[in-house]
């Protein structure tokens, strides 16, 4: 008789339930790259550090942010004009608000 194999299936934890609302998330996420480059005030940082405390999906966001700018500090970096990186942000934005 064949040996049955098995698949590892990635566990991940069940997510808590919010307690804010989704408004306040997008209010973190505009801040989270000046907080991962320490350019915020220290209370900021402590305000972002509480949410991130509370909120699984930001932490979650944040923990894979950290590791895109990580992988991206090793590769050469595009050349854009103003105008590109500003189309760039905005498309990041709006990608990132509410539905």
């Amino acid at each position: 008789m064949a040996k049955r194999t098995t698949t590892r299936s990635v566990q991940r934890k069940p997510a808590r339930p919010h307690r804010h609302g989704k408004g306040r998330c997008v209010a973190i996420l505009k801040k989270l790259s000046a907080y991962i480059d320490d350019e915020l005030p220290g209370t900021l940082c402590e305000e972002l550090r509480k949410h991130l405390g509370a909120c699984p999906n930001c932490e979650e966001f944040v923990a894979s942010l950290r590791q895109t700018v990580a992988l991206c500090q090793h590769q050469p970096a595009p050349v854009l004009s103003p105008t590109e990186r500003a189309r760039m942000r905005n498309d990041i934005l709006r990608a990132a608000r509410p539905r």
